[in-house]
């Protein structure tokens, strides 16, 4: 009841969790309803995944720090430990009704601004499939890929990115389609390049098995796995953004620096020790529970770690289990820690 009658505190998880994704995709959805062929259709898989691992992923940790910070310390700075205190109720009794209280408003907002998320990138996804600006079809295997690009050697050859041999297409080489149909690169500066029917399919064909990774990893829509597994992953990560903040708060007995040094964890130090390795500290830095619970990511998601996004370098090595122990470590830990010190201070 007390974080409920915080209505700043209120208004600021539900416009985070359920407002940025709810206005985005309302806006793609008016703009593509007004003029289709300058806008794309507003969900997709693409979308979703830019949701999930860029805005929800981040914001949802820090939103669910800042309640945590302030279930934590919300007595004290309101002057209400005392009167807890003198009703009788256990102090650790005190500290271990806020996890609950705390988890059952900050999950649901989690659920409906993911269900949000979900539901237009399903129902407003693309009939299409455009892969590197190429309309493909989706679904296909390689060989159904290589032989889609042998019947389309000009949307492949012009439109893929392909690294070949010398007498081979190279990547950002001017392509176009002469009148007769035969394909013409431009190869630097030795002049036109006219490429026979037979070269065209062989060329396409080669273009298509480099390509084929990157396209079996593009779909129209997030699968119902993916969907259900990225819910999951994102309620874990705000599950511990709000148990860590709780236990933080507790034990400085304040929310304002708590919350900062909880967005410093999330922003700054996560993404800088989770891909930079350091001689004689890579243990410490497997300790990181931004880390660990970036090892837990589903497949299919571009790493949220730095505000999503797949480029830079990789993550530091970690094995599921130790990931699963640093994040119960963490939990653990700072329950303890904010419990102790809620029970050793002076009323």
């Amino acid at each position: 009841m007390e974080l409920r009658k915080r209505r700043g505190l209120m208004a600021a998880l539900i416009v985070v969790n359920i407002g940025i994704p709810a206005i985005f995709l309302l806006v793609r959805l008016i703009a593509h309803a007004v003029a289709p062929k300058s806008y794309g259709p507003a969900g997709g898989y693409d979308i979703f995944t830019s949701l999930v691992a860029g805005v929800m992923y981040v914001f949802g940790f820090i939103v669910a720090a800042t309640l945590g910070c302030t279930a934590g310390s919300v007595d004290l700075t309101d002057g209400m430990f005392r009167h807890l205190v003198i009703t009788g109720r256990s102090r650790l009794a005190l500290y271990f009704a806020r996890i609950p209280a705390g988890l059952a408003i900050i999950v649901p907002m989690v659920a409906v601004g993911f269900t949000i998320v979900c539901a237009v990138c399903v129902f407003a996804a693309p009939t299409k499939l455009d892969y590197q600006g190429v309309p493909v079809p989706s679904g296909l295997s390689l060989t159904g890929f290589e032989s889609w690009a042998a019947q389309h050697p000009k949307e492949a050859i012009c439109g893929l990115p392909y690294r070949g041999g010398k007498n081979g297409p190279q990547v950002g080489v001017p392509c176009f389609i002469k009148q007769n149909g035969t394909v013409v690169i431009l190869p630097g500066s030795s002049g036109f390049k006219h490429i026979s029917p037979a070269t065209e399919k062989a060329d396409a064909v080669a273009i298509a098995k480099q390509n084929y990774l990157e396209y079996s990893r593009t779909f129209l829509y997030p699968s119902n796995s993916l969907m259900v597994k990225a819910g999951l992953w994102i309620e874990l990560e705000a599950a511990i953004g709000f148990i860590v903040g709780l236990g933080l708060a507790s034990l400085m007995g304040q929310r304002t620096v708590a919350v900062v040094l909880m967005i410093v964890l999330e922003i700054v130090l996560t993404p800088i020790f989770s891909r930079t390795a350091i001689p004689h500290l890579i243990n410490v830095q497997r300790g990181l529970v931004g880390l660990a619970t970036a090892h837990l990511e589903p497949g299919g998601l571009p790493r949220g770690i730095g505000g999503g996004g797949g480029g830079g370098p990789p993550l530091i090595p970690e094995s599921t289990t130790v990931a699963v122990c640093v994040i119960v470590g963490w939990l653990v830990v700072w329950t303890a820690l904010g419990a102790w010190r809620m029970s050793k201070r002076d009323a």
